[in-house]
């Protein structure tokens, strides 16, 4: 057995949701919406699976879908990018991380990781041969800092994976964030691996901000988006890949043994998708941000210490003033004594966790938050 993955426990998200099957906890953990998706989407990929095309599409996706994409981005983040040798289709984001990390690294090379970071990160850069460096981020702020990025660059940095928002903190970095990381990427002449999966997930008035726009990072950028984020459809698996053509050449052949393609059907609906008038993406954050609202309200009048949520699905509660510092065994009694599922953020650190910060998810129904909260008023109240 590969060590990089014998070694490793089922994923936290998964435990989760298990004990929120098996005790049937309202599940604020895993990061889905409880809503179907845009009819209108859904319609397209049905139409497309009766009367389309259902062999295998072109490699690097569907010409529709890399066009929408090229003009997707050119709309939101003024980026401009040639659909035919910049932008890739893959099956999920996911794929395309673990893609760039298997074409981009040589044995002994160096990634730089901000931990909190998603669980996938860290197995794909040790599958792909490369050693972690760390940057840890700390509550509530979640920043880094020039130093911190001095200790964890070297000249044997090959690249930097980094995520914003940032899931699970929520956290939506600004242009000094990126500014001062981009520096060290072209210092180091190292490749930006950027997830930007919930780059339409921002609120109150902030704009996502891409770094293969920053000065010097065009050519060493490898953007990352998800359909499955933008239409709140997660089972869909269909990755957006933009990068320039250097990159984009060894990107598409790793691409090419991992999954190959994906299914048109989805595709052709993605690449409708994108094209929806800008009312519909900023309706999308208006209705997501309401729901965090309504969470956030309500978790702070039972007296939790919420932290901010500038984009995302989440929030997070700081669970230290309830007289708790293992996120891991708070997370387990709020499901089988309470009837709620989170996530310790502590399953997203590699070393050194943080243990006092638990996230929900607030991409559900009004219901569904309401039913929570009606039972988190006993956690505080035992608490007390």
């Amino acid at each position: 057995m590969n060590p990089v993955f014998a070694d490793l426990p089922v994923t936290i998200f998964e435990a989760m949701s298990r004990i929120a099957r098996e005790t049937g906890a309202i599940n604020l953990g895993q990061g889905f919406p409880d809503d179907p998706g845009p009819e209108d989407v859904r319609q397209k990929a049905a139409e497309a699976t009766l009367h389309g095309y259902n062999q295998y599409p072109p490699m690097m996706g569907i010409p529709e879908l890399r066009q929408a994409i090229a003009a997707h981005y050119k709309r939101f983040q003024g980026l401009d990018l040639n659909p035919d040798t910049e932008v890739m289709v893959t099956s999920g984001a996911t794929e395309a991380l673990a893609g760039a990390l298997l074409a981009l690294l040589k044995p002994g090379d160096e990634v730089v990781l901000f931990q909190p970071m998603y669980d996938a990160y860290l197995p794909l850069v040790q599958l792909a041969g490369g050693t972690a460096k760390f940057v840890t981020l700390q509550p509530p702020r979640w920043r880094f800092t020039e130093e911190d990025l001095a200790a964890a660059f070297s000249p044997r940095t090959k690249a930097v994976v980094f995520n914003t928002p940032l899931n699970p903190c929520g956290v939506v970095y600004d242009e000094a964030d990126l500014a001062l990381l981009a520096k060290f990427c072209v210092q180091y002449d190292a490749v930006a691996i950027c997830d930007e999966v919930w780059e339409h997930l921002v609120f109150d008035g902030r704009s996502h901000r891409t770094m293969m726009a920053q000065p010097g990072m065009r050519e060493r950028t490898v953007k990352i988006g998800s359909a499955g984020k933008i239409f709140s459809l997660t089972g869909w698996k269909v990755g957006l890949v933009a990068a320039c053509p250097a990159l984009m050449r060894a990107l598409g052949k790793a691409h090419q043994f991992l999954t190959f393609t994906t299914p048109p059907n989805l595709q052709s609906a993605v690449a409708y998708g994108l094209g929806k008038e800008t009312s519909y993406f900023t309706d999308m954050r208006r209705d997501f941000a309401r729901s965090r609202d309504r969470l956030t309200e309500g978790l702070r009048t039972n007296g939790f210490t919420v932290l901010p949520s500038e984009g995302t699905y989440f929030v997070t509660v700081d669970i230290a003033p309830l007289g708790h510092n293992d996120d891991v065994a708070f997370c387990e009694t709020l499901a089988r004594q309470f009837g709620v599922v989170a996530i310790p953020v502590s399953a997203f650190y590699a070393q050194d966790a943080v243990r006092h910060i638990v996230r929900f998810c607030f991409a559900k129904k009004d219901a569904t938050l309401d039913a929570a909260l009606e039972k988190l008023q006993r956690v505080t109240r035992d608490a007390a």
